[in-house]
């Protein structure tokens, strides 16, 4: 499911990722980008060995900013939702106020 099609703020506090779980992932299977929902380069990443180690350790660097990147969109929209839900109260109360 696309990210931007949920409006339950409660979902999308959940799929928030953890750098310390990223880590742990890369260490103990090397899963980090299944965790971060990129199977595609995970396979790859597999298939490769880690590009024969030389990825691994570059991921070493990179897992944070990895992480904060897949977190941006689920900021994003979560600032979309509490916009919106500030305005339906406000509209709330102007239509409460007309009446």
């Amino acid at each position: 499911m696309n990210i931007h099609q949920i409006n339950n703020k409660h979902i999308l506090f959940g799929k928030i990722k953890s750098p310390g779980v990223a880590y742990l992932c890369w260490f103990i299977l090397g899963c980090h980008y299944a965790y971060l929902g990129r199977w595609g380069v995970q396979i790859l990443y597999w298939i490769t060995f880690g590009g024969l180690g030389i990825w691994a350790i570059i991921d070493i660097f990179l897992i944070p900013s990895k992480v904060e990147n897949y977190n941006r969109e689920i900021y994003m929209r979560l600032e979309q939702l509490e916009k919106q839900e500030k305005n339906d109260e406000f509209e709330q109360l102007k239509s409460l106020k007309n009446n």
